[in-house]
C-alpha cells in the first residue's frame, strides 16, 4: 500500500498543508490518477494507522478536517492548489488570511 506524508524538518523549511498538496500533485505527475492520488494523501494513510474507520474519508460518522477548492482537481490536479477554506475542528478558515497572518515567519511563501 502506498501512503503518502511530507517529513517537516523542524526549521519552516516545509509547512503542514502546503507540502500535503504538492505531494499530490508529485503522485500525479508520477502516472497515479489524480482520485487515486488523492486516495492515497487520505484514506491510505488513516487505514496503515488502523484508523480508517474514524478517519481518512468523507462518511457520516466519521472526523474529518477538509479543504474547499476552487476547481476540480480530479481533472486537473493543480486546482488542489486553489485553497479557498480550510476546516479544522469543524470551524472554517479563510485560507488567504492564513498564508497572510505567517508570511515571513515559515516556509519560502
Amino acid at each position: 500500500m502506498l501512503i503518502a506524508g511530507l517529513d517537516p524538518t523542524g526549521n519552516g523549511g516545509v509547512v503542514a498543508g502546503f507540502g500535503d498538496l504538492r505531494e499530490v500533485e508529485l503522485l500525479v505527475e508520477a502516472g497515479i490518477t489524480p482520485l487515486e492520488a488523492i486516495k492515497i494523501a487520505s484514506f491510505n494513510g488513516a487505514k496503515f494507522l488502523g484508523e480508517d474507520a474514524h478517519i481518512g474519508s468523507n462518511a457520516v460518522g466519521k472526523q474529518a478536517d477538509l479543504i474547499v477548492v476552487k476547481g476540480d482537481p480530479a481533472t486537473n490536479i493543480a486546482d488542489i492548489e486553489k485553497v479557498e477554506i480550510v476546516f479544522k475542528d469543524g470551524v472554517g478558515f479563510d485560507s488567504e488570511k492564513l498564508i497572510q497572518s505567517v508570511q515571513g515567519l515559515v516556509g519560502i511563501r
